[in-house]
């Protein structure tokens, strides 16, 4: 089971953030929102990952193709350019696929462009921005149990403003972006069957959510999984921050492998 991350997109609303690099390396702490969306999949246990990759691909190869020196103290001799390595990081167990699935291309055209990749039966897929603290083996054992070709995880979406909670017009409490309690969006963490790749095609335009995941809904094949947990998109500069302050302030709501 191989968990597909969509890491292709211009990331247009964070504005300078990314003109030297793409979204998902966008930092949370000192490590990209990327890593920690791999991490959550390899706290469940799937460390096989494939990224696709198109606005600045070559800087998300370039951190893995140095992951060791970007990740630990290291002494190199120069005489003989003999590098030792002086930490450890943990994700010795991943194997990473970095696919270059083109700079324009859609959501539907990069998976079905990483089709080769791809494991028989049953694939995983979200996108390079979004965090949570969903159970992926409960998401995996919700889809296998519907026997339908797509779950999607259905998500409460935080509010933008801070919510003022009043009685009689008296404050009450404020509460800073608290998930909504109303209304469900696509938060990303899906399942899949090998069979949705039937639904797409490698054109530049081949979208996934408006098209064939709406063709799929209508023929009855999408289950929702509903994530009542938080989640988080790094969507603009003000979630960058936010995000950043859960983490200095060790809130971080998806560091579930701690």
């Amino acid at each position: 089971m191989k968990a597909v991350i969509l890491a292709g997109g211009f990331g247009t609303r964070l504005g300078n953030r990314t003109n030297l690099i793409p979204k998902p390396m966008v930092k949370i702490g000192q490590k990209p929102v990327l890593w920690h969306i791999m991490k959550t999949y390899a706290h469940y246990g799937v460390t096989d990952f494939i990224i696709c990759l198109g606005y600045k691909g070559d800087v998300i190869k370039d951190y893995f193709l140095h992951y060791e020196a970007k990740n630990n103290d290291f002494t190199i001799d120069l005489s003989n350019s003999d590098i030792t390595f002086h930490n450890n990081h943990n994700e010795t167990d991943w194997n990473v696929t970095l696919v270059d699935t083109g700079l324009n291309t859609l959501k539907g055209g990069r998976i079905k462009r990483i089709e080769k990749y791809l494991d028989d039966g049953i694939n995983l897929l979200t996108y390079g921005d979004g965090v949570a603290n969903i159970d992926i083996n409960d998401l995996v054992r919700f889809h296998k149990k519907h026997n339908k070709m797509v779950t999607i995880s259905g998500v409460h979406p935080p509010a933008r403003f801070g919510e003022l909670l009043e009685e009689d017009n008296v404050v009450q409490s404020f509460e800073e972006k608290p998930q909504t309690s109303m209304g469900l969006i696509n938060g990303g963490y899906m399942v899949f069957e090998r069979e949705m790749l039937d639904y797409l095609s490698p054109a530049e335009d081949c979208d996934f959510e408006v098209g064939p995941l709406e063709k799929l809904s209508k023929q009855g094949k999408v289950m929702v999984y509903k994530h009542d947990g938080n989640w988080e998109c790094m969507d603009h500069e003000r979630d960058v921050k936010h995000l950043n302050k859960l983490w200095n302030e060790d809130k971080a709501f998806w560091k579930v492998w701690e």
